[in-house]
């Protein structure tokens, strides 16, 4: 399968996390730079499909995109240390996992995702392989939107002209 055949998953996704949540505060909040949280999110599960298409990997696409979606779920301006918020990197897969867990019903693969997509930063690794194909690609997506980076400048950064990243 080729990444564009999970777009319509992905746009699902986010129609059906829209209903009835706070999943639209996530526009609201800043994550990395410029790039708010809904804009990190949705960059994470297509870089997350991305990945498991492009390595062949057989996983519940689904529970990826979900995932993905809901990894940064925290909903509060982590960037405001008045609020109580410096350690904000090693405490936020829980906050996000609460909320998450507070307006959607999620399988225990979306919720490994969440809890544990900070690993190495936090202790304990990814149980599934979706959950470390999510770290990987949350990694990839900060680094990107904290440089500021086009794909054109982040290919050649890493050396990767032959790999095609959309």
């Amino acid at each position: 399968m080729v990444l564009k055949e999970y777009e319509p998953f992905i746009e699902n996704a986010i129609k059906q996390l829209c209903v009835n949540s706070r999943f639209l505060q996530t526009t609201k909040y800043n994550q990395h730079g410029k790039t708010s949280i809904y804009e990190h999110s949705i960059a994470v599960a297509y870089t997350s499909c991305w990945i498991a298409c492009r390595l062949h990997f057989n996983v519940d696409y689904v529970s990826i995109i979900r995932g993905a979606l809901l990894h940064d779920y925290f909903l509060y301006d982590w960037h405001d240390r008045n609020n109580g918020y410096h350690l904000h990197a090693f405490s936020h897969p829980r906050r996000a996992l609460q909320n998450a867990c507070e307006d959607f019903e999620l399988t225990p693969k979306e919720e490994n995702i969440i809890l544990r997509h900070m690993f190495p930063l936090t202790p304990i690794p990814p149980y599934y392989l979706e959950s470390w194909i999510v770290c990987v690609a949350d990694k990839f997506c900060a680094l990107k939107e904290t440089l500021r980076m086009n794909d054109i400048q982040l290919k050649k950064c890493i050396g990767a002209y032959q790999y095609d990243f959309k």
